[in-house]
């Protein structure tokens, strides 16, 4: 317990060293993987820590020969980082000089860079207290050997990641959704998309510490995508992302100090994993419960339309009160499924039922709400017919398909290119009974 209390309470400097340099990845990886996952190009995160290996072990080496420390983080930094660029150059050489696409360039350069640096870093293993090298923490992560300095390291790169996206929000989502109309208006596209890749590139360096080369990428792709689920809005979607990533940092530390046995890097993708799956299922725009309940609610809409079209069309020209016979003979409504739509509408006041439910009468509120349905679905149909060259056996399935989701807009639109004559109906005649 006390060493439970300890860890809770950060008594620890080194649990405080770890937590905000973790937390502070955590937050830049998930702000750049925003606009990294819009731009379709989440493999090439993947892509960068792995290549980032033959530029380590390049750099133990190079470090070593002219009498620096080899375990040092920024003679690691600068190697991984010249290996990351050369790879990105690499993979854009392939897909400007070939036929291949993204997805087979990414894999030969992953594959082949990372199969360098592992050939390179047995090599190492080999040498006289090459055991010692310790460069594997840089493989899987090892944020418990983070000290000060690469706390703030991760600080400074972490500002940068937030004051470049801040300030050039517009641009990058300009970039992310219209990249050929930027291309038209003049903007300096291709500089934006290497400023972006650039940022990638240095949160990919920063996390090689934190998760480690073949851990990086899921934080720079799971924060943004778990915040895809709330909202549809890029800023909102920014901040909540770069929220996910510092927290999912954040838990993973503390539960790796509780225990110690499991790696900490492991741990912060788990979390960051726990955080996906709460948004996929609770999510507030495209989570499964929000969409289940949605279209749930659009179903019940379309049905209880569907009753009231059915009624007035039973009734038009004829007796207003319509027989549930009727009503059967329309649809192919199962007779439970029309009782209980049609006591829900009764409900609302939309229509009144005899005392047996044997027929049914729309009142004032349910004639206007059926005359606008109906007037709508037979617009729609004389549109087809007229301007979409529909056959007349065909049109009123495939009104059906759209009439729920004409706006008054749209409808005047319609209004405005049809005839005269179905412009001053209140409601047009059938146009399938019309027709020849």
């Amino acid at each position: 317990m006390d060493s439970f209390w300890r860890v809770l309470l950060l008594q620890d400097h080194n649990t405080r060293v770890v937590l905000a340099g973790a937390c502070l990845f955590g937050a830049a990886a998930g702000l750049a993987g925003t606009f990294l996952l819009l731009r379709k190009r989440s493999l090439l995160g993947d892509t960068l820590g792995h290549a980032t290996l033959p530029g380590i072990t390049f750099a133990f080496l190079m470090a070593e020969s002219f009498g620096f420390s080899p375990r040092s983080f920024p003679w690691l930094a600068l190697g991984a980082t010249i290996s990351g660029v050369t790879g990105m150059g690499a993979v854009l050489m392939i897909r400007k000089l070939s036929r291949l696409k993204d997805d087979a360039a990414l894999a030969i350069v992953l594959s082949v860079f990372f199969g360098a640096g592992i050939a390179m870093l047995s090599a190492i293993q080999q040498l006289p207290g090459g055991q010692a090298a310790g460069l594997e923490r840089l493989i899987y992560g090892n944020p418990a050997s983070m000290t000060a300095s690469d706390a703030w390291f991760v600080l400074a790169a972490s500002l940068i990641v937030a004051v470049v996206c801040g300030c050039l929000l517009k641009e990058f989502t300009l970039l992310c959704f219209d990249e050929a109309y930027a291309i038209t208006a003049g903007w300096p596209v291709r500089s934006l998309d290497a400023l972006l890749m650039g940022l990638v590139v240095l949160v990919t360096i920063v996390g090689l510490q934190t998760v480690g080369i073949l851990l990086v990428v899921a934080l720079l792709v799971i924060p943004p995508a778990a915040a895809r689920f709330w909202s549809d809005e890029l800023r909102t979607v920014s901040l909540f992302a770069a929220a996910v990533g510092g927290i999912s940092a954040v838990v993973g530390v503390l539960s790796s100090a509780l225990l110690p046995g499991l790696p900490t890097g492991a741990l912060i993708v788990l979390s960051a994993a726990l955080f996906f799956g709460i948004s996929f299922l609770l999510g507030k725009k495209r989570g499964l419960l929000m969409r289940y309940f949605v279209e749930r609610e659009a179903a019940r809409r379309l049905q209880r339309e569907h009753v009231l079209r059915a009624i007035f069309e039973c009734a038009e020209g004829a007796d207003p009160v319509v027989s549930i016979d009727a009503l059967l003979a329309k649809r192919p409504w199962k007779k439970s499924q029309l009782a209980s739509e049609v006591g829900l509408l009764a409900d609302e006041g939309l229509l009144t039922t005899d005392p047996g439910g044997s027929s049914v009468q729309l009142n004032g509120r349910g004639d206007i709400e059926a005359r606008r349905l109906v007037r709508n679905h037979r617009l729609w149909e004389i549109y087809l017919l007229t301007h979409a060259d529909v056959a007349p056996s065909r049109v009123d399935r495939d009104a059906d398909l759209i009439e729920h989701v004409l706006d008054p807009r749209l409808v005047q639109e319609l209004e405005d290119i049809l005839d005269d004559k179905a412009r001053e109906r209140l409601v047009p005649s059938n146009p399938e009974k019309v027709q020849p």
